[in-house]
């Protein structure tokens, strides 16, 4: 039986792709499984893949004939996993040696439904440590009890697909897959079911992701139409959290989340393409407009004056939105 089901999507990372299989090769065991999908690179990557399949022990090579972004490619992963447990990796990122052994024990030890650990961030040579927002460390908690408050950072503003562990059973009950072709903020709809839907999980001070940041072909990198899919994102973020138990309750962090995150694509709107740039007031003016706003009139209140002021300036923009594609 296979204990753990590690999914890499790959997509043109030819200079990062050698490390990160090696970090792999780092976290064999005879009972893990690593599934490298690659996302139609155009690069060398399918060759360096190719060459994985048949050195790296427990590799399963998928390759999709179009690219469809890395929800997608998260997804093919999911549904060719066949282990206990899975977890994600990007292929541009890097594991410290024999760290998934140590998850999957602590995983045994727990037995909840997911684990968010800590993660290392890379900027060129510079390292930095990032926690996930919880206190109460190697002890089960509901998920649902970790959203709030809404003023302060928590576990569901922590997105990371990779930093973590997830047991079989969120597949079966539909909670694992993210949302068919969403090419950026694909991880903020999924946390979000994950907290509200799963019954239990733990957080755990165990380093040993190494997340790196600004690659150029990286999409939080790319100032380009994919950027906007983080209003679809949050669009459905509001959309299911509306239709929960508790929605009066979760509301005001759902559309305090999807603020600031407006907020700061607004306040580096010059890295946008002019056309792109137009779209992105446009929608995100719409956006505010389908908020609920009594909800979106307090949040507003409770922020800076810097952010607020950009989003009550785009609260009175017309709505009429160009397409643009990529």
């Amino acid at each position: 039986m296979v204990k753990l089901s590690v999914i890499v999507p790959f997509y043109n990372v030819q200079h990062y792709a050698p490390d990160t299989l090696k970090s792999l090769r780092a976290n064999t065991r005879e009972d893990f499984e690593f599934i490298l999908v690659d996302d139609c690179s155009r690069d060398e990557t399918p060759e360096i893949l190719a060459r994985a399949e048949r050195e790296l022990p427990g590799a399963v090579l998928v390759r999709h004939e179009q690219n469809g972004g890395l929800a997608t490619a998260r997804n093919t992963g999911i549904d060719r996993a066949r282990g206990e447990y899975l977890t994600f990796l990007d292929g541009d990122d890097w594991l410290a040696p024999g760290y998934y052994p140590q998850l999957v024990a602590a995983m045994d030890e727990l037995g909840c439904d997911f684990i968010r650990t800590d993660h290392v961030q890379c900027t060129g040579r510079a390292r930095a440590i990032h926690r996930v927002p919880q206190g109460r460390r190697g002890v089960v908690l509901d998920p649902r009890e970790a959203i709030l408050p809404a003023d302060r950072s928590t576990s569901v503003d922590y997105a990371y697909a990779w930093a973590g562990i997830y047991h079989r059973r969120l597949v079966d009950r539909g909670l694992l897959h993210f949302t068919h072709g969403l090419r950026t903020a694909e991880d903020r709809p999924w946390i979000w079911k994950l907290h509200r839907e799963a019954e239990s999980f733990a957080a755990l001070g165990l380093l040993g992701v190494y997340y790196r940041r600004g690659v150029a072909s990286s999409l939080t990198q790319i100032g380009d139409v994919r950027q906007l899919d983080f209003i679809r994102a949050f669009d459905q973020v509001i959309e299911e959290t509306a239709r929960d138990p508790e929605a009066d309750k979760l509301m005001p962090k759902a559309v305090r989340t999807y603020c600031a995150i407006m907020a700061h694509h607004l306040g580096s709107i010059e890295r946008f393409e002019p056309a792109v740039a137009r779209q992105l007031r446009s929608l995100s003016a719409a956006a505010l407009k389908r908020l609920p706003q009594d909800v979106l009139a307090q949040v507003m209140d409770s922020m800076d004056a810097q952010r607020a002021g950009r989003l009550r300036r785009l609260r009175r923009r017309p709505t009429a939105a160009r397409t643009v594609t990529v």
